[in-house]
Parts: C-alpha cells; structure tokens; sequence
C-alpha cells in the first residue's frame, strides 16, 4: 500500500498533506535551514502516532518530529525525503494534581496555556522560554527548553518526571513517571534534550511548583554592556539567586519602544531586568542586597515594578525583543550560546567587536544570569549573503568555546550546529552518544542529520555545507 493512503486511513485524509503549497511552511523552522519534507502527518492519539511510525518504518522512509515549529537550530527541518509528524492535535491537559504537585499533559499543549491552567489552583510549571506562547511543551521536552527563570528553577530536564514515547519501531514504551526517583536505569534526562532522535513523545508527567507569596521586579540601570555584565557577576558571586535576571542593551530598548511603546529607558547603555521571589522578607533583604551590589558596579538608576500590571509588561517587553528587531532589519540570526559568567564582559568585548568588523548591528537580549548569551546579527538578506552571517556566527561561536563555554545554552544544536560539536567533544565522547542513540534506533530513521556530526542525510542544505566548512577551517 502506498505510505500516503496507509497515512490517511491512520489519521483522515484531512491529517496528511503532501501538495507542495502546504509542505512549504513545514521546511524550516524559526532558523535559516531549509529542507522540505516528503508529507506532513497530524495524527491525534499515541496510538495513531505508533502506526504512524510503523508505517513510515515498512515503507523506509525516515520521520522527522515537530511541535510548533518556533525552534532556532533546524530540529524539525526534514532531511532524507523524511516525513513530518506533528503533534499538534496532541494538546490535552489530562490531569493536574494538586496534591502530588503534578501534570499530565500531551505535548501539543503550548507552554503558556499550561501556565494559565495552573494559576487557579496556585501552581506554575516552571520552564517559561521566550516563545512560550507559541512553543509547546513537546518542542520545550526536545530541546531541553530554558527560559528567564531557569537561572532559579532549572531547565525542562529539572521539572519532567516521565515520559510515554512511541520508540522508532512503533512501541509505545513509558520511562519515569509521576513518582520520583524510580529504580532502574533513568531514561528520562537522555530523552529530554534529545530533539526528536530517539522517539515521539506522547504524553509526559510534569513537576509543577507553588506560586511564590511575593514578586519583586526592577531594572538595574547602567551606562553600558560591560558594567551590566559585572554586576550580574557580582550578584551571583555575592551568594544570590535572583528567580531571574535578563540582560537587554539600547539596541534592543531602542526596537522595542518603537515596535510596541515599551517605555524602556533608551538612556542606559544596558539594563539588568531582575526578579526575586519567595517569602515577602527574604525578598526585601535580596532587593537591598543586589540594588548595593549593581550601584557598586555603576548602576545609575533603579525602577521597579510596583503593580502587577508593570511587572507583566516588562516581562512581556523582554519576550518580544526577538520580533522587535524587525524595526531595524527584516532578518536576524540569533546566536546561542553558554560561557562562564565570570568571562562575560571580556566576551561580550569581543562578540561586539565581529559584529563591527563585518559592519552588523548587534542586539544583545540574554540570560545573563546563567551566561547564555542570544548576540543577534541583524541584517537584509535581499542585499547581504547569508554566508557572512554564518561566517560571523561561527566565530562568535568560536569565541564561546574558547573561554571555555557550550555551543548551546536552551535552542539545541540540530542542523544548525551539529558540525560544531568536533569543537567540544573528542572523538570517544561522539562515539559514546552515537551509542547511546543507536540503542533506541540502531537504523537512524528518527530525526536523521541531526545533532551529531558526519550524518549524510542533511548534506544538501546549502546551508549544512557552508557551516560544515566553518567548522573545519575554525577548528584547533
């Protein structure tokens, strides 16, 4: 039986697409990687998604998970002549339990719309990534998502407690669970963060925590980049955790009081958006604190949020800086990246400083807290080619790495980055997750072409061979 029919009977005629005007939006993700898929599948239980694979398994074609699409690395780009599962039909919040602190959800569930279930009942699910309202908890389990207040709560890995996946053979197994610390080997931190290679999670038990008694959010105002970047040091050094701290420069102010009326203060150079939460006194003592320690580093103004409603727009100003940036360029490449927080200023120097020699402007909006940076190229790709941004991007890269940070702090590495990984991990440590992968899928039809380097099966994206040379001409 051919793979489209046996695709429909599954799912509904309706649920698979193969005409070229609807494959289109399916060939890249929020990045610059582009690959089109063979069809596009929305089934709507695990038990369709396990037929689903099946039949993709009998007929030899690879399969390519996808959530909403909003990823940064080409995670969902289908190489291969794969086809596409989306799970977006899959959005049901099956059960909150309040007294196990709790969720079971399907990963279709956007991120946000889980966060406005919970606040009735005092709960929040803690990863709250830029795109939260777009990104589904899927994607965010793929990427191992992070967000603003992961500096305090961790990252997805830190707030799933199980999975139920359909295996690349069509099994529907389930690893964790809602009790912790189960015996037996723990899956489940392998899974997330493993983007889409080992399986199509279906449904996943979330830890959720209590809504804190009290918010305290500021801005920490300063002349420039480098004295922000002190006192985010500074803070963290003194022995405090703020529940978030984010980085945005007059750059990023500029675009957005332009794009949305932000108000944000354009005569500060940059400025540290910060949080505190927990007990009402504890809040007060590190607001003191770290409004001494940032003046101590040259702050020169502090504001703060004195209704809910300011404290929303704030939060809502920094999440919107990605789009704002469309008031300056059409096209951006936002680059993401971990180095210690100690090397910040000396990096930050130096990031700035390619973005001036290949003549971008730069936009810095970040999570300065943890040193995940997000420098963001921006530029017009009508007039400007694609292969100097990527040039410029490899060796913002190259500057992370070589003070001693990660290729990827929350977007993953995917397409975008895989033929980088030779930069951080030697030969063994490749060899071992090839392994670690080929165990769940010795045949590589999960997701092929991404995350480790040398697969053939993204090879073609004009994209994936000028990064590929990048990384072999930059690599010591």
């Amino acid at each position: 039986m051919d793979l489209l029919v046996r695709l429909a009977s599954i799912c509904g005629r309706e649920n698979v697409l193969s005409d070229p005007e609807d494959l289109l939006v399916f060939e890249y993700d929020a990045g610059f990687d582009r690959s089109a898929p063979s069809a596009v599948v929305v089934p709507a239980t695990a038990d369709e998604v396990s037929a689903v694979v099946r039949a993709a398994r009998d007929a030899g074609v690879p399969i390519v998970p996808r959530g909403a699409g909003t990823g940064l690395a080409g995670g969902t780009v289908a190489c291969g002549g794969a086809i596409v599962v989306s799970t977006s039909r899959l959005r049901n919040i099956l059960e909150i339990d309040t007294v196990g602190r709790s969720a079971l959800v399907e990963p279709g569930v956007v991120n946000a719309d889980l966060g406005a279930a919970l606040r009735p009942h005092g709960l929040f699910f803690a990863p709250d990534p830029s795109s939260q309202r777009a990104s589904t908890i899927g994607g965010n389990i793929g990427n191992n998502a992070g967000g603003p207040h992961a500096l305090r709560y961790g990252s997805v890995v830190d707030h799933v407690l199980g999975v139920e996946m359909v295996l690349p053979d069509g099994t529907i197994a389930a690893f964790g669970g809602r009790a912790p610390d189960l015996p037996g080997y723990d899956l489940v931190p392998l899974i997330v963060g493993s983007e889409g290679t080992l399986g199509i999670v279906t449904k996943a038990w979330l830890r959720l925590l209590p809504l804190p008694e009290h918010v305290h959010t500021f801005l920490a105002l300063f002349p420039d980049v480098g004295t922000g970047a002190r006192a985010a040091s500074a803070i963290i050094g003194g022995g405090i955790v703020p529940a978030a701290m984010e980085m945005l420069d007059r750059t990023t102010m500029r675009a957005l009081n332009a794009a949305f009326d932000a108000h944000l203060p354009e005569e500060a150079g940059s400025l540290l958006l910060v949080e505190v939460e927990g007990l009402v006194e504890e809040c007060r003592d590190q607001v003191t604190r770290i409004e001494t320690l940032c003046r101590a580093e040259g702050a020169f103004g502090i504001r703060t949020a004195t209704t809910a409603e300011e404290r929303d727009a704030l939060w809502k100003a920094r999440k919107l800086g990605y789009p704002a940036l469309a008031r300056i360029k059409p096209n951006n490449y936002l680059n993401d990246a971990v180095v210690p927080r100690t090397k910040l200023p000396e990096v930050l120097g130096r990031v700035n400083g390619i973005a001036d020699r290949y003549g971008y402007t730069i936009a810095n909006m970040f999570h300065i807290g943890d040193g995940n940076l997000h420098p963001v190229l921006l530029f017009d790709a009508r007039t400007e080619p694609i292969e100097r941004v990527l040039r410029a991007a490899a060796e913002i890269l190259r500057v992370a790495v070589d003070a001693g940070g990660m290729l990827s702090g929350e977007h993953g590495i995917g397409v975008e980055k895989e033929d980088f990984m030779t930069w951080v991990f030697a030969p063994e440590d490749l060899d071992a997750m090839r392994r670690a992968r080929g165990a769940l899928d010795p045949d590589g039809v999960m997701n092929p072409g991404k995350v480790l380097p040398g697969q053939k099966a993204c090879g073609d994206i004009p994209t994936s061979r000028i990064k590929r040379g990048l990384a072999e001409g930059m690599w010591v």
